[in-house]
């Protein structure tokens, strides 16, 4: 039924959305921006970084002059914060290993392409990734379907052959405009997802019977 799996990795294999929000929520403090956490996780869930600091100069003009420089503030607090506990979701991590012994498995996230490495290096996947997509690769980003089309294109599988894991609403929403059919995880900490095809709580417990029957 399916020739390909492509999985978001923010949220979804890592529970590092949280640890982008409280970055970029400090980031945003240090020069004067202070918004409630709901306001911060609305700018980040499921978004590009590209997208996030493209708002966040649309919102706020000059709060940083540039991406590099935001990114200075940013990228220490997430490593550090990382540090302080594991932010593997180990559970999406056996299926995405479960699925790559029946066929291709790709990263497709809004993340850097160095912190899609550094994130594949953290979970022990190397050997099952072929290829992933970072935020370097396509424009514009989810909910968009360019991401997961232009993955869909270098697998050579058809769309409708490609099953998406996803966990945030701009994320479902580009794999659904792809003509794509998405699992989406529900995270307790995050608002249910809207539009997919299958929601679980934990994505051990998908099966493809469970698709059949959604």
């Amino acid at each position: 039924m399916f020739a390909a799996f492509l999985f978001d990795l923010d949220g979804t294999l890592l529970d590092s959305e949280t640890l982008w929000i409280e970055a970029i929520d400090v980031a945003l403090r240090q020069r004067g921006v202070k918004l409630s956490h709901a306001e911060v996780t609305e700018l980040v869930l499921g978004r590009s970084w590209p997208d996030i600091f493209a708002n966040i100069q649309r919102r706020f003009p000059g709060v940083y002059a540039t991406r590099l420089a935001m990114e200075e503030v940013t990228v220490p607090l997430y490593r550090e914060y990382g540090t302080r506990r594991d932010i593997r979701i180990h559970s999406s991590i056996a299926l995405l290993q479960r699925l790559a012994k029946r066929g291709p498995t790709v990263i497709v996230s809004g993340s850097t392409r160095n912190r899609i490495a550094e994130s594949i290096e953290l979970m022990g996947i190397e050997e099952l990734i072929p290829f992933y997509l970072g935020s370097e690769d396509y424009a514009p980003g989810k909910p968009a379907p360019d991401c997961f089309l232009l993955a869909a294109e270098r697998l050579g599988v058809p769309a409708d052959q490609c099953l998406v894991f996803e966990d945030s609403p701009a994320g479902i929403a580009a794999a659904k405009a792809a003509g794509m059919t998405c699992v989406a995880l529900h995270r307790q900490e995050t608002p249910p997802p809207v539009g997919a095809d299958l929601v679980l709580a934990d994505l051990a417990e998908f099966s493809f019977g469970q698709l059949a029957q959604a």
